[in-house]
């Protein structure tokens, strides 16, 4: 049998989820009453020997009352609600004159009681559903940060979604991969039209090319017959009042010299060869943009060489050690540190050091700095630079990219004399951001790469070292080793920082002005 109603909206009411001043209980009421009403229509509706009672007196005496085709009296059955509502038999009706009740009524008051019964349980349906949609209303969105967690030391499995959206920012400017031509797409115009000679120079190259994210650049004239009948759209003109900005400067025309750009854009490039804690030895020239910072003697951090004089590193490396310029030296075009090797290299002496003013030491927020070397290196199939990453450059996660470095290979502190690669996935801030991986302390200026499960992670002694993602058969500098939990711990990867978050910054910082 059900339990009282009054029971089971106790127990309903007692959900965690309840909101001030509107209870279950308060809920169920109007279903109780409707309960009421059904049992009452049920009651009142007999049918006695297959045939309804007509023209029946409430309050008459039995033998007055009207009699159906088969001589049976009408019967009133009248309701004795007990405190509960039971469907019980004896709680159900009285009968008034019981002698006149024959065996097909006892078959009608058994189906009542089943009708009853079906219309309680129907209604007790209605009330779970109830309940439920209220929690449902009331449950709090997935986009609020988790409680309680804290520290808690216990590894969980991160059941996170990454994020599969790609952010693809057009790009506006190109080059063709088949006449080196710089091509450019003017507003929303769906083809890409050659820019003209006039009024080129090499600082639009060097402007052009960072959009692109390289640093070193090469540029010339072509003439219109030598590269065939293939535009017949038009062309791009530079305009004659432009400022140092690339934005409004371009216009649709045609090109009064006959000759077209061909621009050369390089960076991020290594020679063909064949191809950190849970990586492999590098071979010489795989990383050629990877440097070894040296102070005191010692190895400290790693570096990504950006152009012949400036190298990008992490501002904890130098934070402590800024005074102390002259007790830096930087090693390029090398992967193995033994006391051998490093005798047939000459390091490069350091001229200045610059890190983010910004820079947080407790929660590593902008940790970023640059080297500037006082002689420029000798770029060589060993020693190249790596590209920066293009404005608002994003990538979404399970992007498959590289680290490398001479850190620990083993978290209790042994340092390889090797350089040290290896695969990791890139990790959303959304995932990374989560309770049981650093619970919000990632900021937008950072970003995690690596596996939940640990195994693979840079370490001690990679810091400041690079992050880099293959796009479009050339490398960028994605990141820069910053900081983690450990190290290849489960639910704690590697935590970068972001380059393109940092372009603006480093663009100046080496004082790259354009003058027109």
């Amino acid at each position: 049998m059900l339990p009282p109603y009054k029971d089971l909206v106790q127990l309903a009411s007692t959900g965690p989820r309840d909101p001030p001043g509107q209870t279950t209980a308060s809920f169920s009421a109007p279903l109780l009453t409707s309960l009421s009403l059904c049992e009452g229509k049920i009651q009142s509706c007999i049918l006695l020997n297959g045939k309804w009672c007509i023209n029946c007196e409430r309050d008459g005496p039995l033998e007055r009352r009207p009699t159906d085709e088969h001589g049976h009296r009408c019967i009133f059955l009248r309701t004795v609600r007990k405190e509960n509502m039971s469907l019980d038999g004896d709680a159900l009706s009285v009968i008034e004159n019981p002698v006149a009740v024959s065996h097909p009524f006892h078959s009608e008051h058994r189906l009542v009681r089943l009708l009853a019964a079906v219309c309680a349980v129907g209604l007790l349906g209605g009330l779970v559903v109830g309940v439920w949609f209220l929690k449902l209303l009331l449950r709090p969105s997935s986009s609020q940060s988790p409680v309680g967690l804290g520290d808690t030391k216990e590894t969980s499995f991160c059941n996170v979604t990454e994020d599969i959206s790609i952010s693809d920012p057009r790009k506006f400017y190109r080059i063709s991969p088949e006449n080196s031509l710089l091509e450019i797409q003017l507003g929303k115009l769906p083809t890409w039209l050659p820019v003209c000679y006039e009024r080129w120079n090499s600082s639009l190259g060097t402007l052009v090319c960072r959009q692109l994210g390289y640093l070193l650049t090469k540029h010339k004239g072509v003439n219109l017959t030598d590269i065939g009948p293939n535009y017949t759209d038009g062309f791009i003109q530079i305009t004659s009042e432009h400022k140092s900005s690339l934005e409004n400067m371009w216009q649709f025309g045609s090109c009064i010299t006959g000759k077209v750009i061909a621009l050369q854009c390089f960076c991020g490039t290594r020679a063909k060869l064949p191809r950190i804690i849970g990586g492999v030895e590098a071979t010489l020239g795989r990383w050629p943009w990877q440097v070894s910072l040296y102070y005191s003697n010692r190895h400290t951090c790693g570096g990504s060489i950006i152009t012949s004089q400036w190298v990008v590193t992490a501002a904890h490396c130098v934070h402590y050690r800024l005074p102390q310029v002259s007790s830096w030296v930087v090693y390029a075009g090398i992967v193995t540190r033994s006391s051998a090797k490093m005798a047939q290299h000459t390091g490069y002496a350091v001229e200045k050091i610059i890190y983010n003013k910004n820079y947080n030491h407790r929660s590593h927020d902008s940790d970023i700095a640059l080297m500037k070397l006082r002689t420029p290196l000798n770029f060589s199939d060993t020693i190249r630079p790596i590209c920066l990453p293009q404005y608002d450059y994003d990538l979404p996660g399970g992007t498959q990219c590289w680290i490398s470095g001479w850190g620990y290979t083993q978290p209790d502190g042994h340092s390889p004399d090797t350089l040290k690669e290896a695969p990791v996935p890139i990790i959303s801030t959304k995932k990374c951001n989560s309770s049981c991986m650093y619970n919000g302390e990632i900021t937008p200026r950072m970003l995690c790469a690596g596996y939940t499960e640990g195994k693979v992670d840079a370490c001690q002694g990679d810091s400041g070292g690079p992050l880099v993602c293959q796009d479009e058969n050339v490398w960028r500098l994605v990141g820069v080793v910053s900081w983690g939990t450990g190290c290849a711990e489960p639910n704690h990867p590697g935590v970068y920082t972001k380059v393109a978050e940092f372009l603006g910054w480093i663009y100046e910082m080496m004082e790259v002005k354009m003058h027109f």
